[in-house]
């Protein structure tokens, strides 16, 4: 079954519901113009135009799941107050459970935003202070929502005061003992109280401070990260990074997950409520972790294009992932369908690279090497060997991955614009027809090597030749896992 067919068949299944714990809140929007200073202070005088409410903090991961299909209830305390009845009334009015909210002689929490001119120029927030809020009524009402075993948990920090460690600790405690997974979207410097959870999603920042370290422009994240996930006992951390992806570190590794549909930002409030939801939906639906990271991409990337705290909504995100599974499925040509495109590109005069491998177990060597060679130009074409080239250059036991799995994940790096599947030894045949500007190998061969180098000097083209990156290998990788 496609990642598609996923969305749309297991999001919405009768049997699967998500508990959301944490800090409720209601967002409230001012919105209006200005023309002028006030004659009072020298600040801006907005002419309020509209004003609305949306569900905030911990209730927007909530919203997030509800509008993906997920069936869930949220579990928070609110005020005795107007602010709170009407969290009530949206919470509702969206289908998202209301049985674990408990009422507390505390205000809800609201935070009002001023917008002018489409800048936010200033926020009010009314809430109490953490050491104010009794945690007992809440963890009461948790414990009876957890026996009726939810799909899974998620616990929306938003350092207000209700994710205790004691709240925290109940929650997986019993969580663990029912085997229920529990995401955590962290806030603040302690992270003990989320041991034993299964995976937190701290963004870069709050990575940073988790870790207590220094950061530069090299640094490597994979030994504090490990360590962290190592101390707390998780089994994975999803690091979100905005425009750079998200950052998985499971096992011993770090992996990244572009960002892949990358646009116009306009509020990135409530992209990380995003992720966490989707991440959790995904999870429900038995898809594997990088699978699940990916789709969190994408829809994190439609949501920050609009004003405000949005959830994302199901239509939304197929209709992204179908557009990109589109757009990714059409760097894969026949030969025909290439040299239209190398037509038109040679006369936009676009500086055409090609380079050719068998790219078996796709690794950060290949990723990185691609890179550099779309670097050396504007357009970069792949032809990847086919599973009988490939058996005859490597043997029997290869390749592991069939072609057109390899092509078609290939297809999802950026740095490459066309993919031809080839079946003899070499692309002889193929460079002579294509006629690149630049023929790339690796730095393992001398340019007098490289097949096609001579016909290269009838166009003017030119060898170039790029370094691997030290120790990456796909036999190195069978060997490890054989």
């Amino acid at each position: 079954m496609s990642e598609i067919d996923i969305i749309k068949n297991k999001f919405n299944a009768q049997n699967q519901w998500a508990l959301v714990v944490g800090d409720l809140m209601l967002d409230r929007y001012l919105i209006g113009s200005v023309s002028r200073i006030s004659p009072e202070a020298p600040v801006p005088v907005v002419r309020l135009k509209e004003s609305f409410d949306r569900i905030g903090g911990s209730g927007n991961v909530a919203a997030n799941l509800a509008q993906l299909g997920i069936k869930t209830i949220l579990a928070g305390q609110i005020g005795h107050d107007v602010d709170g009845k009407k969290l009530l009334e949206i919470l509702k009015k969206n289908r998202i459970g209301i049985d674990g909210i408990v009422k507390d002689k505390n205000p809800t929490t609201t935070k009002t935003r001023i917008i002018g001119e489409h800048q936010q120029m200033m926020r009010i927030d009314q809430e109490a202070s953490a050491d104010l809020i009794d945690a007992k009524p809440l963890i009461t009402r948790i414990s009876t929502l957890l026996n009726k075993k939810p799909s899974i948990v998620i616990l929306s920090d938003y350092a207000k005061g209700v994710l205790s460690e004691a709240l925290c600790q109940h929650v997986i405690k019993l969580a663990k003992l029912k085997k229920i997974p529990v995401l955590v979207d962290p806030k603040g410097i302690n992270y003990n109280k989320y041991k034993n959870a299964t995976a937190i999603t701290p963004n870069k920042k709050e990575a940073i401070e988790a870790c207590h370290i220094y950061v530069t422009k090299n640094t490597n994240f994979l030994t504090p990260l490990l360590k962290l996930k190592k101390s707390l006992n998780l089994q994975f951390i999803a690091m979100t990074k905005g425009e750079d992806g998200i950052d998985l570190v499971q096992g011993n590794t770090i992996k990244n997950m572009p960002a892949v549909n990358q646009q116009q930002v306009f509020d990135v409030s409530g992209a990380g409520d995003t992720v966490i939801a989707t991440l959790a939906a995904c999870m429900i639906a038995k898809m594997p972790i990088e699978t699940c990271l990916n789709i969190a991409n994408v829809a994190a990337g439609i949501v920050i294009g609009k004003l405000g705290t949005i959830p994302i909504t199901l239509q939304d995100l197929i209709k992204t992932v179908s557009s990109q599974h589109s757009e990714q499925e059409k760097k894969i040509n026949s030969l025909s369908e290439l040299m239209e495109k190398v037509v038109i590109w040679k006369k936009q005069k676009k500086k055409i690279v090609f380079t050719n491998g068998c790219f078996d177990i796709l690794h950060a060597g290949h990723v990185t090497y691609l890179e550099k060679a779309k670097k050396l130009g504007d357009v970069l074409i792949l032809a990847l060997n086919s599973d009988s080239s490939v058996t005859k250059l490597k043997g029997k036991s290869r390749p592991v991955i069939h072609q057109e799995d390899r092509a078609r994940v290939l297809s999802a790096l950026s740095s490459v614009d066309g993919i031809i599947i080839f079946s003899e030894t070499t692309p002889l045949h193929l460079i002579k027809k294509i006629q690149p500007d630049i023929l790339v190998k690796g730095s393992d061969y001398k340019k007098n090597q490289v097949v096609g180098h001579q016909e290269l000097k009838k166009w003017h083209g030119r060898v170039e030749l790029v370094s691997f990156v030290p120790g990456r290998s796909t036999s190195a990788i069978i060997k490890k896992i054989s």
